[in-house]
């Protein structure tokens, strides 16, 4: 997976910089100065999505945390934490999920049933995020658009349906974490896994069967990513280029959706530069928008996710430190 990842993210570096050279990436600067302060205000707003995204989180973690251990503010550091690890370190976009159960797992929460509620809320984020890109096509369709391109995206989508639902019949009833253990066991001859990981299956399963939990958690994570949209959509009118909602939905669902099948390309690099140029050419706006546009959100994903990374190496600093201090 790191030699993958090195591969990919050179690639996305080549195609970003293959974009670059084919625009006035210049005049990209120069929109941005446009702008000025005012797209500093996408930092706070990103607050939105992460509320949202740890309310559904806590939804999925309620029976497994009813003293609440883990609070509302907490996961919401988490949450950050999480998307700063994906967007800005170099791993495929589940490192952050990784560090997420270690950090619950401080609370005193067990580690299966943590781990569980990241997995499912994994599957949850593909699921939300196919059916946002269905809203962006079909926002598309409705607007009288269509070209080769958007019949490539629908057979894209269409051909990733088949694996989606795979996935989820596979986590529903089948052991796909027990299975890969004893795999490895063959392979080493060692038990690879922690000893929580033999549960891991029935406690995925036993989440997955709480319906209605899987609707809010779907639901608020549908409205973060709509969320999403307006920041799309304030930096296009800071730029003097306003858009309707529907054109903002389309850039930013269809944007997600690519970000989310090329996520093994670390901070999606390049792919979201190329997705913001090729679907932003549809609605009428040029390659130095885009870009610009794509300047935008990886400033704000920086400036978002620097406290999360420096709090997050603080408190391993100071949990090293408590545990040398322990009697051995």
């Amino acid at each position: 997976m790191k030699i993958a990842g090195y591969i990919a993210g050179f690639l996305g570096l080549v195609l970003l910089l293959i974009l670059i050279v084919h625009s006035e990436f210049s005049e990209s600067i120069e929109v941005l100065g446009i702008a000025g302060w005012q797209l500093f205000w996408l930092v706070p707003y990103r607050a939105l999505f992460f509320v949202l995204y740890a309310l559904g989180w806590r939804v999925l973690l309620g029976p497994y945390d009813p003293a609440r251990r883990a609070g509302l503010g907490y996961l919401f550091w988490v949450t950050t934490l999480r998307e700063a690890i994906d967007r800005l370190l170099p791993v495929a976009s589940v490192g952050g999920s990784v560090i997420a159960v270690r950090l619950l797992r401080w609370r005193g929460l067990a580690g299966a049933p943590v781990a569980a509620t990241v997995v499912v809320e994994i599957l949850l984020t593909l699921v939300v995020s196919y059916l946002f890109a269905l809203c962006g096509v079909a926002i598309l369709v409705e607007l009288g658009y269509v070209s080769p391109k958007l019949s490539t995206l629908v057979l894209g989508l269409l051909a990733f349906l088949p694996a989606l639902i795979a996935i989820a019949v596979l986590l529903r009833f089948g052991s796909p974490f027990r299975r890969s253990q004893r795999l490895l066991h063959l392979l080493t001859g060692a038990n690879a896994l922690a000893a929580d990981a033999l549960n891991l299956d029935d406690e995925v399963q036993a989440t997955l069967r709480r319906g209605w939990g899987l609707c809010v958690a779907g639901a608020l994570q549908f409205a973060a990513l709509l969320s999403g949209a307006f920041e799309v959509w304030f930096a296009l009118t800071l730029f003097g280029h306003p858009v309707s909602a529907g054109d903002a939905v389309i850039l930013e669902s269809l944007t997600q959706a690519v970000r989310l099948v090329a996520f093994i390309v670390p901070a999606a690099l390049g792919v979201q530069e190329a997705a913001l140029v090729l679907f932003g050419q549809a609605l009428g706006i040029g390659s130095e928008l885009a870009l610009a546009v794509s300047i935008a959100k990886r400033m704000r994903e920086v400036l978002c996710a620097l406290p999360s990374l420096l709090s997050w190496q603080w408190l391993e600093a100071r949990q090293i430190r408590l545990q040398l201090r322990m009697p051995s």
